[in-house]
């Protein structure tokens, strides 16, 4: 008779899964918890202690950490000196381990929970009978998932066992749920004792989907979580359209990371390949989405729209007349979704774009390497700034002049942004040099360029972009200092008028 040694966590799908097990002719081996649901379900499992004729003690910490277990799961049986010493040791063959492990990481995200109450939820017995089990796979089926229950039960029902293919794709699962296991309980030890850049990196990610395909159809690509996805896509429910692509993820991500700085406002981000093509903040959303169009209605056709506040009718009616991939805000009203879901293919994605999560670090992949650093949570206030021209901004420049430092931080290098009367009204991203960024910025803004003011996310190395900015219009500009030719730069303000503070900090991002 073959033996099947079940405990489990998880008992989804477990009843069903034994009781096929059973009329196959397997005997079933249980522990604690999983025994006794499977009695009240009728079957009658062996007692794990009867197996190793050694008690469950210290709670039940210690029960399957037994050489009648792991003999059991670790002889070859190909090899006779394996075999010889399990009969001699009147050891019988455990043949199919079912285990998942204890919640650990449902513990840890349990509101109030204990540091005493997440160590006792370390499984140490069942990732140690999935490795042996796994191990051996040649000769022993190992289920981890629930998932795998039907699919484990029609080959033993048609074959009388499992195909080595299908043991060695069991084998290979386990190995990456135990590695994902443990790399959350080195995720939050670590973080508790405050090492941030520890000698060894192990972070896990579960997947959410495959994607259609990558940045371009001929690139294969999936999405993936991390540990604490509340302030991210991956936690987003989306209630129509087509199913997200690489690119909308991207560019979803990148919109809602503006929106994080705009905590208390009503903001209105509107987004087109990694960069803003429209901010605006007003008394209410739709205001504040009114000032984001407004600030570039050409480029935000086909782009992304993040709001931190409820869409109702009135603006679900002037997003619908525009051609757009994705919107995303913490709630639409019956009435806008109504409006909305008129259009087939447009993404509406529901997240709580108002919570106040901060990702401590960021990760980014290089070939064969991974660049890991804090992620750029730095904000500005007015006490912060210096102002180093002989003009002072006005209150309205400063107010101004903070809004558009919020904005520039998320264009990419070189990046310069013009803002008026809380909008953008022209963005330059991604130049070689920092005049170019500026030109572009200004042919976008136009006349509007007048009575503007720039934000810059790095020092300006020589004057010409102050120049340009004077050409323009532009009355006041912030910038972080730091360049051995600042003088340069200053003294071209002090000449025609123009206010200037520096921030002590730049903004680059590639």
């Amino acid at each position: 008779m073959k033996r099947a040694l079940v405990s489990v966590s998880d008992k989804t799908g477990l009843v069903e899964f034994v009781k096929g097990l059973v009329d196959c002719g397997y005997e079933i081996i249980s522990t604690g918890g999983t025994k006794k649901a499977l009695e009240e379900a009728g079957l009658n499992p062996i007692g794990i202690s009867d197996v190793t004729g050694f008690p469950e003690i210290m709670d039940g910490r210690v029960k399957t950490l037994h050489p009648k277990v792991h003999g059991a799961l670790l002889c070859v049986r190909d090899n006779p000196e394996h075999v010889k010493q399990l009969q001699e040791l009147g050891i019988e063959y455990i043949d199919l381990v079912c285990v998942n492990l204890y919640p650990f990481k449902e513990t840890v995200q349990k509101k109030g929970v204990t540091h005493e109450e997440i160590i006792e939820n370390i499984d140490i017995g069942g990732p140690s009978m999935l490795r042996s089990a796994s191990k051996n796979y040649k000769s022993i089926t190992v289920v981890c998932d629930p998932k795998d229950y039907d699919k484990v039960l029609k080959e033993i029902q048609e074959n009388g066992d499992t195909c080595p293919v299908t043991r060695e794709f069991l084998a290979a699962k386990v190995f990456r749920h135990t590695a994902r296991y443990d790399a959350m309980i080195a995720d939050y030890l670590t973080k508790k004792t405050g090492e941030e850049f520890p000698e060894s990196l192990t972070i896990t990610f579960d997947k959410v989907q495959d994607l259609r395909y990558g940045e371009n159809p001929h690139q294969k690509a999936a999405f993936y979580k991390g540990m604490n996805p509340q302030y991210s896509l991956a936690n987003a429910t989306q209630l129509h359209g087509k199913e997200l692509s690489y690119n909308n993820i991207q560019d979803g991500n990148a919109a809602i990371e503006i929106l994080k700085d705009f905590e208390g406002q009503c903001a209105a981000v509107g987004l087109k390949h990694m960069n803003p093509c429209g901010v605006g903040i007003g008394e209410n959303i739709e205001a504040a989405w009114d000032k984001a169009y407004e600030a570039d209605p050409v480029s935000i056709f086909g782009g992304i729209v993040a709001l931190n506040d409820t869409v109702e009718k009135g603006l679900a009616e002037k997003l619908s007349k525009i051609f757009l991939e994705i919107i995303i805000a913490p709630g639409f009203t019956p009435e806008a979704l109504e409006i909305l879901t008129r259009k087939k293919n447009i993404r509406l994605m529901k997240l709580d774009t108002t919570l106040s999560v901060n990702t401590s670090l960021k990760y980014t992949n290089v070939n064969d390497g991974l660049l890991v650093q804090e992620m750029d949570m730095h904000q500005i206030k007015e006490e912060d700034l210096r102002c180093v021209t002989n003009r002072k901004p006005t209150p309205e420049e400063i107010k101004q002049l903070l809004f558009g430092w919020k904005v520039v931080k998320h264009v990419k290098s070189n990046a310069i942004v013009l803002v008026k009367d809380d909008m953008t009204i022209g963005v330059g991203a991604g130049q070689m040099n920092r005049v170019g960024s500026a030109k572009i910025a200004i042919e976008e803004a136009g006349e509007k360029a007048k009575g503007s003011v720039m934000a810059s996310d790095a020092f300006f190395p020589m004057p010409d972009t102050v120049e340009e900015a004077i050409k323009a219009g532009v009355t006041a500009i912030i910038q972080p200092g730091g360049s051995i030719r600042d003088q340069d730069s200053i003294d071209v303000c002090n000449e025609h008028g123009i206010a200037m503070v520096y921030t002590g900090i730049r903004h680059f991002k590639h």
